[in-house]
This record gives C-alpha cells, sequence and structure tokens, in this order.
C-alpha cells in the first residue's frame, strides 16, 4: 500500500459529487447492477447517497448491502490517463432521527433540490462505509488502499456556522475563490461545505473541491486560511502530506 496515493484519493473523493453506483442485482442474480448518483460525504467522509425506495438499487442494497462506488475525474479526455476510486463498502440505511438530520443538513446544502423530492417521495439517507478502495492514478499507478477518508472536524454546528457567515457577509471573498481557481461564472457561487482539507463551492448545478494551502483543524485555522485565499493574487499550491 502505498502512502502517497491516500491523499489523491482521498481528494478524488472530496472534489467529485457524483459516481457510478454498483450493487448485486435482485432481479438478476450473480450479475451487477450500476446507476449513477450524486453524493456528499458526512462527518467521518463516508459518502451519503438519497434514494428512492422503489430504486431498483435500494430493492439490491436491502438484499446484500455490499456495493461499490466508482468516481473518476469528470471531463477527462483520456479516462484511462487520469484519476479514478473504487470504494467498496457495505450500504446502511439512516434510521436515528439525529443521523437522517445530520445527513439532510448537510446533503441539502449541495444539492438543494433534492429537499422537495425528499419530503414530497419516499426516499431515504444512505452511508457508504469503506472496506476498502482501488485507486488508480493514471497509467501504472495501481493501489490498493484501506483507510482513504478523514472525519470532518467542523462537521454539523461549526461547519453551518462559518458557511453561513461566508455566504452572508462575503461574497467577494468567494467571487475571489473562483475566480484565481478558474472556476465557472455561469453563476454566483455559494459555499456549501468546509472539511480540513478544502472547501466546496456549489455553482449552479455544479460542485467544486477547492483545497487549502495546508489542512486546517480548527475554526481559526481556516478563518486564516479564507482570508489568506481572499487577498491572494494566484491560487497557492496546496501543501501535500502522506496521510
Amino acid at each position: 500500500m502505498s502512502a502517497k496515493a491516500l491523499r489523491p484519493a482521498r481528494e478524488l473523493l472530496l472534489k467529485e459529487y457524483r459516481g457510478v453506483l454498483s450493487t448485486h442485482s435482485k432481479s438478476m442474480p450473480g450479475y451487477p447492477f450500476g446507476s449513477v448518483v450524486p453524493y456528499c460525504l458526512d462527518a467521518d467522509g463516508h459518502p451519503v447517497l438519497l434514494i428512492s425506495r422503489i430504486a431498483q438499487h435500494t430493492h439490491n442494497l436491502l438484499k446484500d448491502p455490499k456495493c461499490s462506488l466508482l468516481v473518476g475525474e469528470r471531463d477527462a479526455d483520456d479516462v484511462q490517463a487520469v484519476g479514478r476510486l473504487t470504494l467498496m463498502a457495505e450500504a446502511h440505511k439512516l434510521a436515528e432521527p439525529e443521523a437522517i438530520d445530520a445527513a439532510a443538513a448537510r446533503y441539502y446544502r449541495f444539492f438543494p433540490e433534492s429537499a422537495n423530492y425528499h419530503k414530497a417521495h419516499d426516499f431515504d439517507f444512505w452511508v457508504l462505509q469503506p472496506v476498502r478502495h482501488r485507486y488508480i492514478g493514471g497509467f501504472g499507478a495501481i493501489h490498493w488502499l484501506d483507510q482513504v477518508t478523514l472525519a470532518n472536524p467542523f462537521a454539523g454546528a461549526s461547519e453551518a456556522s462559518m458557511i453561513e457567515h461566508m455566504n452572508s457577509d462575503h461574497a467577494n471573498a468567494i467571487a475571489n475563490y473562483v475566480e484565481l481557481a478558474g472556476l465557472p461564472r455561469s453563476a454566483p457561487a455559494q459555499m456549501v461545505g468546509i472539511d480540513s482539507e478544502g472547501m466546496h463551492l456549489r455553482i449552479g448545478q455544479g460542485i467544486h473541491w477547492l483545497a487549502f494551502p495546508e489542512p486546517c483543524n480548527t475554526p481559526t485555522q481556516v478563518r486564516e486560511a479564507l482570508v489568506l485565499l481572499a487577498r491572494a493574487q494566484q491560487w497557492p499550491v496546496a501543501q501535500v502530506g502522506e496521510g
């Protein structure tokens, strides 16, 4: 196992927000069933899905929770030359009200339209608890990885408070992040997520993750990083660690 592959594997999971969920077919035993799903990460850094009770993949998971999520770099000209990650996992439907509320609060920020159909239809939150990862960083860069994800130290009220403050009072700073990172300007950007290694911005229907110059473990460090980036003339190169 290569420690150097841990961070790029995790960053790929952070940068993307949709993947191919493969489940064991209930109606066609022995055959895998693939479907495209959006996701965000929970407090433990595990993918959270919001899926319909009548969907085929839901019936499959209820029979066998073993599954995988394939995530690849978007807009790649050569899909075999860029990173992709297969996360093998066991899927668990969230049942406790507190867990559902926590998942909903973050998921709705990433995908605000989901709040409407979640309330109007029979949808449930599921979390994918990783068992192992297969990361390919390009030709010949192939790794089996066990522990890739990191817990988010700001998940919950702290993250929500920082995001609300940035969106309400510092729209100019967010616009500067968009310009420096070369992100689309098709719609005003909204901050929707903060973790120890970066932040998520939503622009229209798209989600974009931007890395902090170095990891942040406290709200004060996050504030310092956001101020630095708001004043920057170019996006700083993130400090790359092994974990």
